[in-house]
């Protein structure tokens, strides 16, 4: 499978997931984005690490995994979304220590958080693209002029809010079926899929 190489486009906020928000992943050689729901502590990360200016008093957690990771000699080479199930996505960080190189799993949130703290490229395969990735309609005058911003403009938002948000597979499920695929969830370690559905139950 080929593999795509992904920039950031930005960061939109949803109105309905109280602290959710969207990360905008754009297609490198293309016109698609791929839209990936993370929580509100990721999104801070990855906005503190896009805006080069902004230095927080203390380390933030990736910050902190960088610098353990720089005391160490270990590098992350890059970052690759390869497999989405149920609207969610797995990645995988490839780390390189002493010429050997080791795959480790990570939520993509935390992956490409890291993976802007070591300039590290990201990649998704074609297919993940193919199934996931929009086309945005945007005015391309008005969308090259935002492309300092990390906030995604208004014109933008609803878009994005239906391809990231709007496919809820949980919305039709009972309480009680919530609760039962919540505990699946925790105990499959599935811990962004649990955070879905945790929020779908705090909403009723």
């Amino acid at each position: 499978m080929s593999l795509v190489r992904l920039n950031i486009k930005g960061i939109s906020y949803s109105q309905t997931q109280n602290g959710a928000y969207a990360l905008i992943l754009n297609e490198v050689d293309g016109d698609r984005k791929l839209p990936i729901v993370i929580g509100a502590f990721e999104a801070q990360s990855i906005a503190i690490a896009l805006e080069k200016e902004i230095r927080p008093p203390r380390p933030l957690t990736h910050d902190l995994f960088k610098n353990f990771s720089d005391r160490f000699a270990i590098v992350v080479k890059q970052v690759i979304i390869h497999k989405l199930v149920d609207g969610v996505f797995y990645s995988s960080l490839i780390c390189e220590r002493d010429n050997i190189e080791e795959i480790i799993d990570a939520r993509t949130s935390d992956a490409i958080a890291l993976a802007l703290r070591f300039q590290a490229p990201i990649f998704t395969y074609k297919n993940i693209l193919d199934k996931a990735g929009i086309y945005l309609k945007v005015n391309p005058k008005k969308d090259e002029q935002d492309d300092d911003s990390i906030l995604m403009d208004e014109l933008i938002a609803e878009e994005i809010e239906t391809a990231a948000f709007g496919d809820d597979i949980y919305r039709d499920k009972s309480l009680e079926e919530l609760h039962n695929l919540l505990d699946e969830a925790v105990a499959n370690e599935d811990y962004e899929v649990a955070a879905k559905i945790r929020d779908e139950i705090s909403k009723r």
